[in-house]
């Protein structure tokens, strides 16, 4: 397993979310950070998701 940071931003610049989890690659990142996302309410704020080897995973502005 892969540690995975997903991070939420409010428009001012505020962290609101910093979490990391685990998956087994990128793909299973990135829909397990899209489910974080909605369960928490940020799916509509600016986040990303960086892989260990910092590869942007997931990114919405």
């Amino acid at each position: 397993m892969r540690k995975y940071a997903l991070t939420v931003f409010a428009k001012n610049g505020e962290k609101l979310l910093d979490e990391t989890f685990e998956a087994e690659n990128d793909q299973e990142a990135k829909t397990k950070g899209g489910a974080l996302l909605e369960e928490k309410g940020y799916s509509e704020h600016t986040h990303r998701c960086v892989s260990p080897d910092a590869k942007l995973v997931l990114f919405h502005r």
